[in-house]
C-alpha cells in the first residue's frame, strides 16, 4: 500500500511540474530555434509510426498511368515546390522558414510507400505546416502527387524544367473537385 501511495505522489508531481513548465512561458516556441535532440527524435519517430499505422490499409492503385502522372506534376508544381523544392528548384522563403524543416521528397519520397505518401497528402501532419489536401482534392489528384512524387528521385533539373514548360504550354485555368487554380 505504502508503494501505491509513493507512486500516486510521484505522478501528481509530476503531472504538476508538467502544468508548471507548460504555464511558464519557458518553452520557446519560435520557428527559429531547433528542437533539442530528444523532442526531434520523439516527433520524428511519433511521426513515422503514426503514418505507417494509418497507411497499411491503404489499397494503391496502378500508379504507372500517365494520366496520374500528369495530374500529379501539376498539381506537385503548384502546391509542393514552394515548401518542398523540386529537381533544381529551391524552397520558396515560405518553405525555408517552417520548423520542422519540410523534407526535399526527391530524397525522401524513395524511402516511403505510395501509401505512406497518400496518407500525408491526404491527411497532412499536425503542427509542421504540411496541410491536409484531402478536404479540397479528389483521391486521382492525391495518387497523382504520389505518382509524380515517386518519380523524383530519379528526375533531373533539365527534365523538370521541361515538364514545367510543357505544362505552362497548357491551359492556365484547371478544375480539381469543386474548386479551381
Amino acid at each position: 500500500m505504502k508503494i501505491i501511495i509513493i507512486l500516486l505522489v510521484i505522478g501528481i508531481v509530476l503531472v504538476l511540474c508538467g502544468l508548471a513548465f507548460i504555464n511558464s512561458g519557458l518553452f520557446d516556441v519560435a520557428a527559429t530555434k531547433p528542437e533539442i535532440e530528444i523532442v526531434k527524435w520523439v516527433l520524428q519517430t511519433t511521426k513515422e509510426k503514426s503514418v505507417r499505422s494509418h497507411s497499411k490499409d491503404i489499397t494503391v492503385p496502378n500508379l504507372d498511368d500517365e494520366t496520374f502522372l500528369e495530374i500529379g506534376f501539376n498539381n506537385y508544381d503548384q502546391m509542393c515546390v514552394g515548401c518542398h523544392g523540386a529537381p533544381g528548384i529551391s524552397p520558396s522563403v515560405i518553405g525555408e522558414g517552417l520548423n520542422p524543416e519540410p523534407p526535399d521528397l526527391s530524397e525522401v519520397a524513395a524511402n516511403m510507400t505510395p501509401a505512406e505518401l497518400f496518407w500525408i497528402t491526404q491527411n497532412g501532419i499536425k503542427m509542421t505546416g504540411m496541410p491536409a489536401f484531402g478536404p479540397t482534392h479528389s483521391d486521382e489528384e492525391l495518387w497523382g502527387m504520389v505518382a509524380f512524387m515517386q518519380e523524383l528521385p530519379d528526375l533531373s533539373p533539365e527534365k523538370y524544367k521541361a515538364l514545367k514548360e510543357e505544362s505552362e504550354k497548357m491551359p492556365k485555368e484547371h478544375k480539381h473537385g469543386d474548386h479551381s487554380h
